[in-house]
């Protein structure tokens, strides 16, 4: 980062929160410039299998995957610190900070915000912690949700693109209830993990307009209602006005001053600005300059998130909402995602992969990773004779059923590793252009898709993207582009700026058009991209439900 501040130069502090561990970056006012960051890992990690051995170790069913909320404290404890003294600054010219989440992340926590996982009488018990985006165990819940609305005809469902995803508020409100409706009443707030945290920071609980618009399902300042929770079950009347329902910040907003024990933890001057909470992928689009109308924004991580802005208000199937002000005030945010990218790429390096390829990946000062797609670009498109499905961790845009998994077809006795790889690559890239399609049939223009996250390092990977999406793909130009984005939502709330638009102009990193869609290379992916359609169709809406059933068999197996 290396760059030298003056006395009078102001700083504020993005934290971003993510699947595996927190990141602390320091930015300055004036121009956006990063001048230090550090990173702490969750010291539990994600709980998947069973609860941690400090907490019982109870084991946890299929498709569970649990955290722990003081492992978001201490990357505060932590990564705050040592941000500031990589940065070299002052705290004291430090004037804001705030966070961003994965999400839907949610917990459930008594009035004055004690996580219930922290009552010795819930230690044990897995409903009581954090339910991590990627809980998947809320499926049928999910189902049943999206039925009733259907048959009511409900109002709201066409925002979330005709169906609302088990990974959201709602399904993992009611499978609380079901499964453990003793720790369902004991709980005062149902929080998002990225309003919990600020809370913890300034001592005020406000629900932020992201994640309430895009995964608690309020629209038009309303939540379904208490007639439509009670017919899913009678104890679920009441859950949107009992533990849903709050005072809602807006973005950018100040929700209060860094409070004494927040300013002991992170070594912040007491009172500073600390912003409304947010998404991650949310809050990226601005540190991309990515605020106007037609510019998609994917954050490409271990899942991509797809983010844009739009000038009307339109249904667009599958998407994962649209929220009036979502990313920024003025325009209406759209939202769609794909729930499987790096970890589909870190699953088959870790389990598929023969020995001596890592062996040739050391000898070459390779990554693994680079070495894989490096083979693999050396064929032409389609001599893999491969298609595969993006569906490992099940499908968040456009069929919204995490009941689907991976595929992969045409391997034969000659097919190599690297070739499987590249058919993965490929699949996450046919996966976004489903989503881009989808989007402008429904009116909503994308001109411009716009790459943030550790995958655009992979420059094969974004020409495919390019080609494949016949788009100009731009890269943010920072590495930490939810933390810079929080950043610029902090400087916001401190007064140095009016708006995020006008922030992010100034604050926000881009590079322009770094790859353009080769025409032949297009061509020949079309081809391919028409077999993905006919499989993604095929399974995914109801003329073969293997995937379900297998799923199902499994659960049965478990029990």
């Amino acid at each position: 980062m290396a760059h030298r501040s003056a006395p009078n130069d102001q700083f504020v502090i993005g934290v971003d929160y993510g699947t595996l561990s927190g990141r602390a970056l320091v930015v300055r006012v004036s121009d956006g410039a990063e001048f230090g960051s550090a990173v702490f890992e969750y010291p539990h990690s994600v709980m998947d299998t069973a609860l941690g051995a400090d907490f019982g170790g109870t084991s946890l069913p299929p498709e569970w995957a649990l955290q722990v909320p003081q492992d978001y404290v201490a990357v505060l404890k932590n990564a705050v610190p040592a941000a500031i003294r990589e940065a070299g600054i002052d705290a004291a010219q430090v004037i804001g900070i705030t966070t961003d989440f994965t999400a839907c992340t949610i917990l459930p926590v008594l009035a004055d915000g004690t996580p219930l996982c922290e009552l010795p009488e819930y230690i044990s018990r897995p409903h009581a912690y954090v339910k991590l985006w990627k809980h998947h165990a809320a499926q049928p819940h999910a189902d049943r949700i999206n039925q009733l609305a259907r048959d009511r005809n409900e109002s709201w469902l066409p925002r979330y693109g005709g169906q609302i995803s088990s990974e959201w508020e709602l399904a993992k409100g009611l499978q609380l209830l079901e499964e453990d409706p003793e720790i369902y009443n004991r709980m005062d707030h149902f929080v998002e993990a990225a309003d919990w945290i600020i809370w913890q920071l300034c001592g005020t609980y406000l629900r932020n307009a992201c994640t309430a618009g895009y995964k608690g399902n309020l629209q038009d300042g309303e939540y379904p209602s208490r007639e439509y929770f009670a017919a899913l079950n009678s104890g679920f009347a009441g859950f949107a006005e009992d533990k849903l329902a709050h005072e809602i910040g807006q973005l950018g907003q100040r929700a209060g001053g860094l409070t004494a024990a927040a300013a002991a933890w992170t070594g912040l001057p007491e009172g500073i600005a600390v912003a409304v909470g947010n998404v991650d992928a949310h809050v990226t689009a601005p540190a991309a300059r990515a605020t106007e109308p037609g510019q998609m924004v994917a954050i490409m991580g271990t899942s991509t998130c797809h983010v844009m802005n739009g000038e009307i208000l339109t249904e667009v199937p599958g998407m994962c909402g649209v929220v009036d002000g979502g990313i920024v005030s003025g325009l209406y945010g759209y939202e769609a995602g794909q729930s499987g990218v790096g970890d589909i790429f870190a699953w088959y390096v870790n389990n598929q992969v023969p020995g001596e390829y890592f062996e040739a990946a050391k000898v070459a000062g390779k990554s693994i990773h680079q070495y894989l797609t490096d083979l693999a670009a050396e064929e032409p498109v389609g001599a893999h004779g491969l298609i595969a499905l993006d569906w490992h961790s099940g499908n968040r845009s456009v069929l919204v059923d995490h009941e689907l998994s991976g595929l992969v077809i045409g391997a034969t006795l000659t097919t190599r590793p690297e070739q499987v790889y590249r058919a993965l690559l490929e699949a996450t890239a046919f996966g976004t252009r489903k989503i881009v399609e989808t989007f402008q049939q429904s009116g909503v223009a994308v001109t411009e898709f716009i790459v943030a996250g550790g995958l655009l390092k992979n420059k094969f990977l974004m020409q495919a993207y390019s080609d494949i999406t016949r788009l100009p793909l731009s890269t943010i130009d920072s590495d930490q582009g939810p933390a810079l984005g929080s950043a610029i939502h902090a400087a916001v709330a401190a007064g140095a700026y009016p708006s995020i638009r006008e922030a992010a102009e100034v604050m926000g990193k881009s590079n322009r058009g770094v790859y353009q869609p080769n025409e032949e290379r297009a061509r020949q992916y079309d081809r391919l991209y028409a077999e993905y359609e006919l499989l993604h169709d095929y399974f995914g809406r109801g003329a073969n439900d293997v995937m379900k059933r297998l799923k199902a068999f499994k659960r049965e197996v478990a029990e």
